[in-house]
């Protein structure tokens, strides 16, 4: 009964139950010699996300110095807040939050809107897409790509190397060579940027300033790593998960284009109901920690289900039951504590674009296959489908 096994991938649900039942905490294989601690239920994974026992200092942990990482581009791609403990987590996080502000995430509206627009005008004429690759895939990540101020020659290359880098959790054999040749690309970006600085976020990080405090380097890099790759994959997720429940229901689908107000509650229900990341990134122990009588030892590696946690009997009313309408919705999909998920606003602003421009363009849209023939891409983190192929007439 392994939560990130073959037989969880489709449906990891009846498992998280039963692991929920079982234990507060489950001591689970990772990789080769390679144990983590799984923390299932919903009290105890909102509070080990706010623990400081948990350390996200995590770069001497073994599921980090086992996968072939040279130190470089380790540090290159690692150097961020979400790698990081306070006070530096704090630093980093009032550098970033002093350039990433609610006003710049609402000034990009009409970006969102205009590449929404121009990827479903692509459908035109066309009775069959697949909705991952054609519109979930491509709009967050030219989102991503604008708020940067990459090239539109260069995104085709994001893309590639962003599908093989988070293909692999250890990132080894093409992901390791992906991740080399994004972190040359981003440093080359970075150098333009200090050269010829735009009004894209980018120019503001190198720019931004505390006190003659300023981001270094590997720092910048890593940031751009994190937001081509977190923030962009999750709402990948979000999008194609969101339609995916739909289709699965489509008296809910008919129900928010007749009332679509409702969309915002409803995006809320698709990130509880399946979690784009299904897993927090990990942890490690810095003491012994206890859950509900299960020590966790000093040193362990600690995951932290989102999705689990997210369908907990103990926090949510009928957790197994779809509701769009759902109002108390204290999801942990983007985290929680000082880790909350910075770029949060964006993913709902891209969220209810994506949506609302589906749903008004194809009021018949319906699979173009069973549903339960899908296929979920495996792993630990994410929660997402490989393809959605939709029928739009």
């Amino acid at each position: 009964m392994h939560p990130f096994g073959p037989e969880a991938t489709s449906d990891p649900h009846p498992i998280n139950a039963r692991l929920r039942e079982d234990s507060p905490a489950h001591e689970i294989p990772l990789g080769p010699n390679l144990n983590a601690w799984l923390i299932t239920r919903y009290d105890d994974a909102r509070r080990a996300l706010n623990d400081p026992r948990l350390s996200k200092n995590i770069k001497d942990a073994p599921v980090r110095t086992s996968g072939g990482w040279p130190d470089d581009l380790r540090k290159a791609m690692d150097s961020h807040m979400l790698s990081a403990d306070p006070p530096n987590h704090t630093r980093l996080r009032k550098l970033v939050s002093s350039v990433f502000t609610a006003r710049r995430i609402a000034d990009l509206r009409p970006d969102v809107q205009r590449i929404s627009d121009e990827l479903l005008d692509g459908f035109a004429g066309r009775d069959e897409v697949d909705l991952i690759g054609e519109y979930a895939f491509p709009l967050p990540l030219q989102v991503i790509c604008e708020l940067l101020g990459v090239p539109i020659d260069d995104r085709d290359s994001f893309r590639t190397w962003s599908n093989t880098i988070i293909a692999s959790a250890l990132a080894q054999g093409d992901a390791l060579a992906a991740a080399t040749s994004m972190n040359d690309y981003v440093r080359e970006l970075i150098a333009r940027k200090r050269a010829e600085p735009d009004h894209a976020l980018l120019s503001g990080l190198i720019s931004a300033a505390d006190e003659g405090d300023r981001l270094s380097e590997d720092e910048l890099t890593s940031l751009v790593f994190l937001l081509l790759l977190a923030g962009h994959e999750t709402t990948v997720n979000l999008i194609g998960n969101g339609v995916y429940l739909l289709l699965s229901h489509p008296d809910r689908m008919a129900q928010l284009r007749a009332y679509p107000e409702q969309l915002s509650p409803a995006i809320e229900e698709f990130l509880r109901f399946e979690s784009p990341v299904k897993t927090s990134t990990i942890r490690m122990a810095t003491e012994p920690v206890e859950f509900d009588g299960v020590t966790v030892p000093a040193g362990a590696v600690v995951m932290i289900s989102l999705l689990s946690a997210n369908h907990d009997p103990a926090a949510f009313a009928d957790p197994e039951r779809f509701d769009p309408a759902r109002t108390d919705n204290q999801h942990l999909a983007f985290g929680h504590g000082i880790h909350y998920c910075l770029g949060a606003p964006l993913a709902r602003l891209e969220g209810q674009i994506a949506f609302t421009g589906l749903l008004e363009r194809f009021p018949k849209l319906r699979a173009a296959q069973p549903l339960d023939e899908l296929a979920w891409r495996p792993g630990a983190l994410l929660r997402g489908l490989d393809r959605l192929p939709v029928m739009l007439h």
